[in-house]
C-alpha cells in the first residue's frame, strides 16, 4: 500500500476483510496506540494486549457499516469509542469477579481497577501524538549521522543540557542547535505529511 494513500481510501478497502494489506496496515497503526492508552488507563500488559486485540476484532465486526463524515467526528473518535467499550468491559468484568470472591486482595484489586471515563479525547490525541512521533523518529533515524541522532536524541527527548552533551559528543553547543533543528524539521516535515493525507 502507498504510504500516501489516505486513510479514507483505507477505511473503504478495510470493509474487505480479505484485502490484508489494509488491514496489516490499519493494525500496525492502531494497535499500539490501543494498547498504549490501555496501559496509561491502569491495565497490566496481558489486560492492554486483550483491549487492543478486542478492539480490533469490534473494528473488523462494524467497520461495514462506518461511514466516514469528518463532519460528524474523526475516525480516531470513532475508535476512542470502541476503546472505552472494551476497557468498561474489563472493568465491569474484573468489578463482577470481585464481588463474587470476597478475597480481600481481589477487593483491593478492583479499587485500583481503571476508570474508562477517567480519561479525556486529549489523554487519547496526546497518546495519538507520542505514538507519531516516536513512529516518524525511527522512519528517519537511518537518514542522519548517529552523532546527529544523538545529539538531537539526548537534548531534545532526553532533556539532556546542551553544554553537557556538547561536551561528550565532542560537538560545539552551536553545532548541537543545528543537529536538533534538522531532525525536528524532517520529523515534522513527516507528520505534517501524514497528518495532510490522514484527515482522521
Amino acid at each position: 500500500m502507498n504510504a500516501l494513500e489516505t486513510r479514507a481510501t483505507l477505511l473503504i478497502r478495510l470493509r474487505d476483510a480479505s484485502d490484508q494489506d489494509a488491514w496489516r496496515l490499519f493494525a500496525s497503526v492502531y494497535t499500539p496506540l490501543v494498547y498504549r492508552y490501555a496501559i496509561k488507563n491502569g491495565l497490566q500488559d496481558s489486560d492492554a494486549a486483550d483491549v487492543a486485540q478486542e478492539t480490533m476484532c469490534n473494528v473488523v465486526r462494524v467497520i461495514r457499516d462506518f461511514d466516514y463524515d469528518p463532519h460528524r467526528g474523526s475516525f480516531r473518535g470513532w475508535l476512542l469509542t470502541l476503546v472505552r467499550n472494551s476497557l468498561r468491559k474489563r472493568y465491569h468484568q474484573s468489578k463482577h469477579q470481585a464481588i463474587g470472591s470476597g478475597d480481600t486482595d481481589v477487593q483491593i484489586m478492583l479499587q485500583q481497577s481503571p476508570d474508562p471515563n477517567a480519561h479525556s479525547d486529549s489523554d487519547w490525541e496526546r497518546e495519538y501524538e507520542l505514538w507519531l512521533f516516536h513512529k516518524v523518529a525511527r522512519w528517519v533515524q537511518g537518514e542522519f549521522q548517529s552523532k546527529t541522532w544523538d545529539a538531537f536524541w539526548k537534548t531534545t527527548v532526553d532533556g539532556q543540557e546542551i553544554a553537557a552533551v556538547a561536551k561528550e559528543l565532542s560537538m560545539s553547543p552551536g553545532a548541537i542547535y543545528i543537529a536538533r533543528s534538522r531532525v525536528l524539521a524532517r520529523i515534522r516535515y513527516e507528520i505534517q505529511k501524514i497528518e495532510s493525507w490522514e484527515p482522521i
